[in-house]
Protein backbone atom coordinates (compact mmCIF):
# COMPACT_ATOMS: atom_id res chain seq x y z
CA UNK A 1 0.00 0.00 0.00
CA UNK A 2 1.28 3.14 -0.49
CA UNK A 3 -0.02 6.03 1.81
CA UNK A 4 0.26 9.64 1.85
CA UNK A 5 -0.38 11.32 5.28
CA UNK A 6 -0.32 14.91 6.06
CA UNK A 7 1.68 15.54 3.22
CA UNK A 8 2.87 18.94 1.80
CA UNK A 9 5.91 20.07 -0.65
CA UNK A 10 6.77 22.66 -2.27
CA UNK A 11 10.31 24.67 -4.07
CA UNK A 12 12.00 27.38 -2.91
CA UNK A 13 9.75 28.34 0.06
CA UNK A 14 6.71 28.21 -2.44
CA UNK A 15 3.86 25.80 -0.96
CA UNK A 16 2.55 23.45 -4.41
CA UNK A 17 1.10 20.71 -2.23
CA UNK A 18 -1.07 21.18 0.97
CA UNK A 19 -2.21 18.90 3.75
CA UNK A 20 -2.45 15.45 1.18
CA UNK A 21 -3.75 12.30 2.60
CA UNK A 22 -4.57 9.25 0.60
CA UNK A 23 -4.03 5.51 0.16
CA UNK A 24 -3.69 3.73 -2.99
CA UNK A 25 -4.20 -0.36 -2.43
CA UNK A 26 -2.26 -3.21 -3.73
CA UNK A 27 -3.59 -3.73 -7.56
CA UNK A 28 -5.64 -0.79 -7.62
CA UNK A 29 -5.35 1.10 -10.70
CA UNK A 30 -5.89 5.18 -10.07
CA UNK A 31 -6.32 8.26 -12.04
CA UNK A 32 -4.82 11.50 -10.82
CA UNK A 33 -6.19 14.51 -12.39
CA UNK A 34 -6.21 18.75 -11.81
CA UNK A 35 -5.46 21.08 -13.78
CA UNK A 36 -2.09 22.66 -14.63
CA UNK A 37 0.43 23.73 -11.49
CA UNK A 38 -2.56 21.97 -9.27
CA UNK A 39 0.59 19.78 -8.31
CA UNK A 40 0.45 16.27 -9.63
CA UNK A 41 3.77 16.35 -10.98
CA UNK A 42 4.91 17.36 -7.56
CA UNK A 43 3.00 14.28 -6.36
CA UNK A 44 4.46 11.81 -8.05
CA UNK A 45 7.86 12.90 -7.50
CA UNK A 46 7.19 12.91 -3.47
CA UNK A 47 6.20 9.17 -3.96
CA UNK A 48 9.84 8.74 -5.36
CA UNK A 49 11.47 10.95 -3.42
CA UNK A 50 12.53 12.96 -5.45
CA UNK A 51 11.80 16.29 -3.48
CA UNK A 52 13.71 18.30 -0.80
CA UNK A 53 11.09 20.51 0.67
CA UNK A 54 8.14 17.90 1.72
CA UNK A 55 6.92 17.06 5.61
CA UNK A 56 4.22 14.88 6.28
CA UNK A 57 5.05 11.19 5.98
CA UNK A 58 4.74 9.00 2.98
CA UNK A 59 5.16 4.72 2.81
CA UNK A 60 5.03 2.15 0.78
CA UNK A 61 4.16 -1.10 2.06
CA UNK A 62 5.30 0.36 5.69
CA UNK A 63 8.97 1.41 4.37
CA UNK A 64 9.06 5.40 4.54
CA UNK A 65 9.75 7.02 1.46
CA UNK A 66 13.36 9.00 2.29
CA UNK A 67 13.68 12.97 0.67
CA UNK A 68 16.15 12.39 -2.00
CA UNK A 69 17.29 9.15 -1.94
CA UNK A 70 15.19 8.15 -5.26
CA UNK A 71 17.52 4.95 -5.85
CA UNK A 72 17.07 3.37 -2.21
CA UNK A 73 13.20 4.39 -2.85
CA UNK A 74 13.02 2.91 -6.47
CA UNK A 75 14.86 -0.32 -4.94
CA UNK A 76 11.47 -0.79 -2.58
CA UNK A 77 9.37 -1.50 -5.69
CA UNK A 78 8.47 1.77 -7.29
CA UNK A 79 8.57 2.14 -10.92
CA UNK A 80 8.48 5.89 -11.95
CA UNK A 81 8.06 6.79 -15.82
CA UNK A 82 8.21 10.47 -15.61
CA UNK A 83 6.51 12.66 -18.31
CA UNK A 84 8.01 12.13 -21.77
CA UNK A 85 9.44 9.35 -23.84
CA UNK A 86 12.19 8.67 -21.45
CA UNK A 87 14.45 6.10 -23.56
CA UNK A 88 18.20 6.04 -25.16
CA UNK A 89 17.34 6.88 -28.50
CA UNK A 90 21.17 5.78 -29.54
CA UNK A 91 20.78 2.43 -28.47
CA UNK A 92 18.15 -0.91 -30.28
CA UNK A 93 15.11 -1.02 -28.45
CA UNK A 94 16.65 -4.66 -26.75
CA UNK A 95 19.38 -2.49 -25.46
CA UNK A 96 16.74 -0.19 -24.01
CA UNK A 97 15.37 -2.54 -21.81
CA UNK A 98 17.91 -4.86 -21.19
CA UNK A 99 19.96 -1.64 -19.62
CA UNK A 100 16.74 -0.98 -17.44
CA UNK A 101 16.75 -4.69 -16.12
CA UNK A 102 20.88 -4.35 -15.08
CA UNK A 103 20.29 -5.15 -11.57
CA UNK A 104 16.87 -7.88 -12.03
CA UNK A 105 18.70 -10.67 -13.82
CA UNK A 106 15.13 -12.19 -12.66
CA UNK A 107 13.05 -10.30 -15.17
CA UNK A 108 13.54 -11.33 -19.33
CA UNK A 109 13.16 -8.84 -21.89
CA UNK A 110 11.16 -11.53 -23.35
CA UNK A 111 8.80 -11.19 -20.58
CA UNK A 112 8.24 -7.93 -21.93
CA UNK A 113 8.39 -8.51 -25.43
CA UNK A 114 5.36 -10.83 -24.48
CA UNK A 115 3.30 -8.65 -23.07
CA UNK A 116 4.05 -5.66 -25.73
CA UNK A 117 4.69 -7.21 -28.97
CA UNK A 118 5.29 -3.90 -30.94
CA UNK A 119 8.71 -3.98 -29.15
CA UNK A 120 10.01 -7.60 -29.86
CA UNK A 121 9.04 -6.75 -33.60
CA UNK A 122 11.35 -3.69 -32.89
CA UNK A 123 13.54 -5.01 -31.17
CA UNK A 124 16.73 -4.47 -33.27
CA UNK A 125 15.68 -0.91 -34.15
CA UNK A 126 17.30 2.08 -32.67
CA UNK A 127 14.61 3.80 -30.40
CA UNK A 128 15.11 7.26 -31.85
CA UNK A 129 13.01 5.35 -35.07
CA UNK A 130 9.86 4.58 -33.02
CA UNK A 131 7.05 6.32 -33.63
CA UNK A 132 5.76 8.40 -30.29
CA UNK A 133 3.33 6.06 -28.76
CA UNK A 134 6.13 3.31 -29.05
CA UNK A 135 8.63 5.20 -26.82
CA UNK A 136 6.08 5.91 -24.66
CA UNK A 137 5.16 1.97 -24.69
CA UNK A 138 9.18 1.10 -24.69
CA UNK A 139 9.87 3.46 -21.51
CA UNK A 140 6.68 1.34 -20.15
CA UNK A 141 8.39 -1.56 -20.65
CA UNK A 142 12.00 -0.08 -19.57
CA UNK A 143 10.29 0.56 -16.02
CA UNK A 144 8.60 -3.41 -15.84
CA UNK A 145 12.03 -4.15 -16.33
CA UNK A 146 13.00 -3.55 -12.48
CA UNK A 147 10.06 -5.34 -11.39
CA UNK A 148 8.16 -2.81 -9.47
CA UNK A 149 4.90 -3.14 -7.09
CA UNK A 150 4.06 0.00 -7.86
CA UNK A 151 4.32 2.09 -11.41
CA UNK A 152 4.02 6.19 -11.25
CA UNK A 153 2.94 7.81 -14.77
CA UNK A 154 3.26 11.34 -15.31
CA UNK A 155 0.89 12.42 -18.54
CA UNK A 156 2.19 9.35 -20.49
CA UNK A 157 -0.06 10.36 -23.73
CA UNK A 158 1.27 14.27 -24.08
CA UNK A 159 1.43 14.95 -27.76
CA UNK A 160 0.00 11.43 -28.87
CA UNK A 161 -2.22 11.15 -30.96
CA UNK A 162 -5.81 9.64 -30.13
CA UNK A 163 -5.44 6.14 -31.49
CA UNK A 164 -1.79 5.84 -29.87
CA UNK A 165 -3.27 7.07 -26.78
CA UNK A 166 -5.71 4.24 -27.33
CA UNK A 167 -2.79 2.09 -27.53
CA UNK A 168 -1.33 3.42 -24.61
CA UNK A 169 -4.23 3.31 -22.22
CA UNK A 170 -4.79 -0.28 -23.22
CA UNK A 171 -0.77 -1.29 -22.89
CA UNK A 172 -1.61 0.19 -19.02
CA UNK A 173 -4.72 -2.48 -18.33
CA UNK A 174 -2.69 -4.68 -19.19
CA UNK A 175 -0.02 -4.08 -16.88
CA UNK A 176 -2.46 -4.17 -14.41
CA UNK A 177 -4.44 -7.23 -15.04
CA UNK A 178 -1.85 -9.57 -16.38
CA UNK A 179 0.65 -8.73 -13.60
CA UNK A 180 -0.96 -7.39 -11.04
CA UNK A 181 1.26 -3.90 -10.58
CA UNK A 182 -0.53 -1.35 -9.20
CA UNK A 183 -0.66 1.99 -11.42
CA UNK A 184 -1.09 5.29 -10.53
CA UNK A 185 -1.55 7.66 -13.75
CA UNK A 186 -1.23 11.48 -13.79
CA UNK A 187 -3.22 12.64 -16.70
CA UNK A 188 -4.26 15.87 -18.71
CA UNK A 189 -6.59 13.12 -21.18
CA UNK A 190 -9.54 12.91 -18.48
CA UNK A 191 -12.15 10.87 -20.87
CA UNK A 192 -9.19 8.21 -22.00
CA UNK A 193 -8.50 7.72 -17.82
CA UNK A 194 -11.75 7.35 -16.60
CA UNK A 195 -12.40 4.46 -18.96
CA UNK A 196 -9.45 2.12 -17.67
CA UNK A 197 -9.32 3.68 -13.77
CA UNK A 198 -11.56 2.32 -11.33
CA UNK A 199 -11.11 5.53 -9.09
CA UNK A 200 -10.10 8.57 -9.30
CA UNK A 201 -8.34 11.77 -7.12
CA UNK A 202 -8.68 15.51 -8.12
CA UNK A 203 -5.80 18.02 -7.00
CA UNK A 204 -7.50 21.91 -6.97
CA UNK A 205 -4.48 24.58 -6.27
CA UNK A 206 -2.26 21.92 -4.05
CA UNK A 207 -5.28 20.24 -2.26
CA UNK A 208 -7.13 16.84 -2.69
CA UNK A 209 -11.00 18.05 -3.20
CA UNK A 210 -11.92 14.61 -5.00
CA UNK A 211 -11.35 11.28 -4.00
CA UNK A 212 -13.60 8.38 -5.41
CA UNK A 213 -14.53 6.22 -8.05
CA UNK A 214 -13.74 7.16 -11.20
CA UNK A 215 -17.86 6.43 -12.21
CA UNK A 216 -18.39 9.11 -9.81
CA UNK A 217 -16.40 11.62 -11.29
CA UNK A 218 -17.94 10.90 -14.51
CA UNK A 219 -21.35 11.64 -13.96
CA UNK A 220 -20.63 15.30 -12.10
CA UNK A 221 -22.49 17.79 -14.33
CA UNK A 222 -19.57 20.14 -12.94
CA UNK A 223 -16.94 17.82 -14.13
CA UNK A 224 -15.30 20.74 -16.22
CA UNK A 225 -15.33 23.37 -13.31
CA UNK A 226 -13.06 21.28 -11.01
CA UNK A 227 -9.72 21.87 -14.05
Amino acid sequence: MLSFSNVSAGYGGVPVLKDIGFQVADGEMVAIFGHNGAGKTTLMRCAVGDITEVSGKITWHGETIIPKAVHRNVRLGIGFVPQGHNVFRELTVRRNLTIAGLHHPDVNVEDIYRLFPILKLRGAQMASSLSGGQQQILALGMALMTKPRILLLDEPSTGLAPVIVRDVMDSLVRVNRETSTTVVIVEQNIPATLKIASRAIVLKSGRLVFDGASRELERKEDLWAWF
